[in-house]
């Protein structure tokens, strides 16, 4: 059993930090799999679907025990405390009955039944152990291990093994058995994988594995292959893992009971001896893990299944890509220097902070307070950002402070407060179980959020309907599910015009909800939208040439969303990241409430945030015209509240959103910036802006864990922690707050949050917190949606979704139930305004951007692992039409110019994308993806438009000039990094 240590106490603590759990008995050693968790395992010992509320009486070896009618006899009695052996059976999979081993003997009826599979009748007689079944089991174990090498004390699963557990269980001694020639001894192992090995000499064949690929998972990448003793578990058409479908979730390690699939890792570093439960750092579900350690080593990281996001699931990301955090280019110390042409000087953390104080208060003398600025980060906790945005408005003193989601999400901000009068995602993920529709606007579920693409890749095999609005196939439209199908693959720009003619067709054809919109909407208002979007410019008909989608599609998709039962709709930065984003996030909020798909489980308007803290970035107050939790700082009321608790004075004007900052660099005015945990200069569009903005500061600080493309140009480098070096929480896409736990000491001696306390105290202005939990507290109470949210309640309940006030004191799974924040939901005029960046001769092609599923975001982290080893390099995806035209082929060299740059990728030929529409990801700095993205820009928030770039291809023969001058600026930087402990560097 893995002990968990309280971070604060640094005490072990058997008990996880969830409220609701029990231990069933029902998994192996590891604590990870012994955990109760009871929404999965109505899955297993009898689903939803099988259980009734019809209460059953039975007894089991005696004891009486009262279950829900069609509950299975092995939960039944893991209620009653008493265990049952089993090796076939996981809580978070349907019941299967193969391995025999949980035969149990039940009073009138004939043979032992599987427990696992057999469901309780009212006055049923369960015995779970006599000296009859314990001979059953005993025998059955024996033919397991007369098929399984004998080699337990150098298996490096000893002592985390359901099979060894279990053979000591049911009392086997001795094996009689063997079967030469006929059984698994002699198979090759296959090591393919970069993070687990599949050793199936060791492999007992209990499907475990391929049904958790399945139900779990939702790929179906393994199989059984043969029968009898020739059945062994495949991938794919019995390829390598590597070569196969299986996209390295860790689904199927997990649930292996044997060293069959087991994480390399743990042979290399052996069983680890104890654990701490904190939260991913990479996408917006916020996934909830176990780091599983040896000391202050780092095994592995196991999928916690008292997760309320993930429920023990995980992705490849998550689950195994955690090596970047002991990474030898981690900054280890901070560094200074005078000029970006100097090479730079390793100090002590006191002259670091020194240096910089000075230097940012030099420049405020000389060029005024507004000459400085912070901006904050999407990576960073809850607490840090807070922080960062605190000290530029108290201590630089103006509101010069933004945040990465500006270039991300800023439009949700504004568009869903316009209309549904707050800022965030309306539901749980759980509540897509209940969807019948599915709407998927601008996303890519199973590349940038793994872990809900496979719950609602469930919900669809269980026959619910989905609708894909994006110019590029995903891979979403290939599950199998029950229900049906049906893309509307738009032009690139035209979101508007599409949602505004699915509006157009639920209220020409009579198929809005009257009682709804009388009940909950400002009727005024919608009538005004009523009349606006029954216009027939807006039919799918006028609008077809323009989105590029059929009229009839338009018009299927509009009565499946409108006609369900429950219509749920989910969208990412194919939304936000446009010149009309916010039009559309109001169009989409609509859509929503003319349907009354608002305010239950089911249904919702769902954005689905890119980085693992856009939400909680955007809450703690980042952008410059808002104070934490979305309060206006021209408000005097609300602004004195915040000087009373800051002892300081508060500009009441907003600030320089970043775009601002950076022409206001260019022109002289702006000198100075403080940048935590945000890659700016690969993240942003326009790269060659704004590379000429960060050259212009005289002062750059740049706090982060790697040497970013930013901090090539900045003169204070302050080392960053990762979030296995920290304290604090995450808030993910469904608003759901989730606590940060330190599971091993920094690299460089400093948390983040204690780093912007140090420049505060440097630069005049007192900040003396002990612990994140003391900033959580000050948020909660300067901020009326967190009032109710603290530490302490956290680990009580293991999350809270805000708001979390007096009237929701357990938090708010789904928003909007009773009234909307603003009263009477707002219905928006959403006009259509076509993009400036159109295509014409010269650049006859339209690029659009993505995320790919191995990588994440810049790069920064997962392109020091081995995930690199699936997506080494960004390439151009093309249409073959368009490949043919211009005589290209997989792997050639494209030149890709746009009106503001030029680079070059690779080729990919594919047929996701219609003709006229090519596609890339942007994770590795090299490809220059924003070199030629323009700085086109959302109308409301300057969000840019990076999935709208007009661009030419052509076959070249080597990279780009601007690629080449990165590679030399990378390698002198570098060798800068290598020569800052030296007396007298290399380079001058």
């Amino acid at each position: 059993m893995l002990n968990h240590f309280d971070p604060k106490t640094e005490k072990a603590n058997p008990q996880q930090p969830n409220a609701q759990q029990f231990n069933a008995g029902l998994g192996g050693v590891g604590e990870y799999q012994n955990t109760f968790n009871p929404a999965f395992f109505d899955r297993d010992m009898g689903t939803p679907a099988r259980v009734s509320e019809t209460p059953v009486e039975l007894t089991i070896d005696g004891t009486a025990i009262r279950v829900p009618e069609g509950t299975s006899v092995m939960r039944a009695a893991a209620l009653a405390g008493i265990t049952i052996p089993r090796l076939c059976a996981s809580d978070n999979l349907e019941a299967f009955g193969s391995c025999r081993l949980c035969a149990v003997e039940i009073e009138g009826r004939r043979g032992m039944p599987a427990s696992c599979t057999t469901p309780v009748v009212e006055g049923m007689a369960v015995t779970t152990q006599n000296a009859k079944i314990a001979k059953l089991r005993r025998n059955i174990m024996e033919l397991y291990i007369s098929d399984h090498p004998l080699d337990c004390l150098t298996c490096p699963a000893n002592g985390d093994c359901e099979l060894q557990d279990m053979a000591g269980v049911v009392g086997l001694r001795e094996v009689r058995y063997g079967f030469d020639g006929a059984n698994h001894l002699d198979a090759e192992v296959d090591d393919s994988n970069p993070y687990f090995s599949f050793d199936p000499s060791k492999c007992i064949v209990c499907s475990r594995c391929v049904r958790a690929c399945n139900e779990v998972q939702g790929t179906f990448a393994l199989t059984i292959e043969g029968r009898g003793f020739d059945s062994k578990v495949a991938a794919s058409q019995n390829e390598p893992f590597m070569d196969s479908e299986c996209v390295s979730c860790g689904a199927c390690v997990q649930a292996c009971p044997t060293s069959t699939l087991m994480e390399k890792s743990v042979i290399e570093e052996g069983v680890p001896e104890h654990s701490v439960v904190t939260t991913c750092a990479y996408c917006g579900v916020g996934c909830s893990f176990e780091a599983q350690m040896k000391g202050d080593k780092l095994v592995r990281m196991v999928p916690y299944k008292g997760g309320d996001a993930n429920h023990g699931h995980s992705c490849v990301k998550g689950r195994f890509a955690f090596g970047y955090a002991t990474h030898k280019d981690r900054i280890r110390e901070p560094m200074i220097r005078d000029s970006i042409d100097q090479p730079w000087r390793a100090v002590s953390w006191e002259e670091a902070i020194s240096f910089a104080a000075r230097r940012l208060r030099e420049i405020q003398t000389q060029y005024g307070r507004d000459s400085v600025g912070g901006i904050t980060s999407s990576r960073c906790t809850n607490e840090e950002t807070y922080l960062v945005q605190k000290l530029v408005r108290a201590a630089f003193g103006n509101n010069n402070t933004d945040t990465c989601a500006r270039v991300c999400h800023s439009p949700t901000g504004y568009g869903l407060k316009t209309t549904l009068g707050e800022s965030a995602g309306t539901q749980t993920f759980d509540s897509v179980m209940k969807a019948d529709t599915i709407l998927v606007i601008g996303a890519n579920p199973t590349d940038a959020h793994p872990v809900f693409a496979s719950q609602m890749k469930r919900r669809l095999r269980q026959g619910a309907t989905l609708i894909v609005a994006d110019p590029r196939r995903i891979d979403l439209l290939s599950t199998p599910h029950g229900g049906k199908g049906l893309h509307l693959a738009l032009k690139p720009g035209t979101n508007v015009a599409l949602v505004n003619a699915l509006g157009h067709v639920v209220v020409t054809e009579g198929l809005e909800d009257t009682d709804f919109i009388a009940r909950r909407c400002d009727t005024e208002g919608y009538q005004r939208w009523r009349a606006f979007i029954s216009d027939a410019r807006h039919a799918p008909e006028a609008v077809e040439a323009e989105t590029g989608v059929p009229a009839q599609a338009v018009r299927d998709a509009a009565r499946a969303y409108a006609s369900a039962g429950n219509g749920a709709i989910y969208y990412g930065l194919g939304v936000t990241e446009h010149s009309q984003g916010s039009t559309t996030v109001m169009a989409i909020a609509n859509l929503a409430m003319a349907t009354g798909n608002i305010g239950r489980e089911g249904v919702g308007v769902n954005p689905l945030r890119g980085q693992n803290n856009v939400q909680g970035s955007c809450d703690m107050g980042s952008f410059p015209h808002e104070l934490p939790g979305y309060q206006h700082v021209s408000d005097p009321e609300i602004r004195q509240r915040f000087e009373t608790v800051w002892n300081a004075k508060l500009d009441d004007e907003p600030g320089l959103r970043i775009p601002n900052m950076f022409d206001a660099a260019i022109n002289g005015t702006f000198k100075a910036l403080y940048v935590q945990g945000e890659d700016i200069a690969q993240s942003d569009p326009n790269t060659q802006h704004v590379e000429s903005a960060l050259s212009a500061l005289d002062c750059l600080i740049v706090q982060d864990i790697f040497l970013n493309e930013t901090a090539k140009y900045a003169h204070v480098l302050l080392p960053g922690a990762t979030f296995l070096e920290k304290n604090g929480t995450f808030t993910n896409a469904e608003r759901r707050i989730n606590r940060v736990r330190r599971v091993m000491p920094p690299v460089a001696g400093k948390e983040d949050w204690e780093v912007t306390q140090d420049l505060a105290n440097a630069l005049g202005y007192p900040m003396n917190y002990s612990h994140p939990s003391e900033i959580m507290d000050e948020v909660a109470s300067l901020t009326p949606t967190f009032t109710g949210v603290s530490y302490d309640k956290l680990e009580q309940l293991g999350s809270i979704q805000w708001p979390c006030n007096d009237d929701y004191p357990l938090g708010t799974p789904t928003m909007h139930g009773v009234d909307f924040p603003i009263g009477k939901g707002h219905f928006a005029i959403t006009e259509y305004v076509a993009t400036e960046e159109k295509v014409n001769a010269r650049y006859p092609l339209l690029l659009t951007t993505g995320r790919i599923l191995s990588q994440y975001n810049v790069g920064a982290q997962t392109r020091r692992t081995a995930n690199s080893s699936w997506h080494s390099e960004d390439v151009l995806e093309i249409h073959p039409a368009d490949a043919e035209d211009r005589g290209l082929r997989d792997g050639d060299w494209l030149g890709i110019r746009s009106r503001v740059g030029h680079t070059v990728l690779r080729c990919l030929v594919s047929d996701r994308m219609a003709p006229g529409v090519v596609y890339t990801t942007f994770h590795h700095p090299g490809s220059g993806a924003n070199v030629i993205t323009t700085d086109n820009s959302d109308w409301a928030t300057n969000c840019p438009e990076y999935k709208v770039t007009a661009v030419q291809v052509e076959k070249v023969s080597q990279p780009s000039s601007w690629q080449q001058q990165f590679q030399r600026f990378d390698e002198r930087q570098q060798r800068y990094l290598a020569d800052a402990d030296a007396p007298e560097p290399a380079l001058k």
